[in-house]
């Protein structure tokens, strides 16, 4: 598995979000259920939000956030970071380790 820092930078100030930031949400718990995301949220201050997730490679997590809200109603945008962890807390070890 590769894994993924995500930021995700508002286009539009956060006050002006409204109805997306719930459907942005509920399009999350669909990443969490396909075992993508291991935690996501806003950034203080509230310019944009990070995702930590794992994939088989960068195409399938761009094609996951592509379906973003934030993204369809280009409220922001999304970058993407790949890393190697090297360590980590001994309870992460099935996510990082899990093939």
């Amino acid at each position: 598995m590769k894994h993924f820092v995500v930021e995700i930078t508002y286009t539009v100030p956060a006050d002006q979000l409204g109805s997306i930031v719930a459907e942005h949400r509920e399009f999350l718990k669909t990443g969490y259920e396909k075992g993508l995301l291991l935690f996501s949220g806003p950034q203080e201050p509230r310019i944009g939000g990070i995702a930590i997730c794992r994939a088989q490679s960068l195409e399938v997590i761009r094609e996951f956030f592509s379906q973003d809200p934030y993204a369809l109603h280009h409220a922001a945008t999304h970058s993407f970071i790949e890393f190697n962890p090297v360590l980590w807390q001994a309870f992460m070890e099935d996510w990082v380790a899990k093939e």
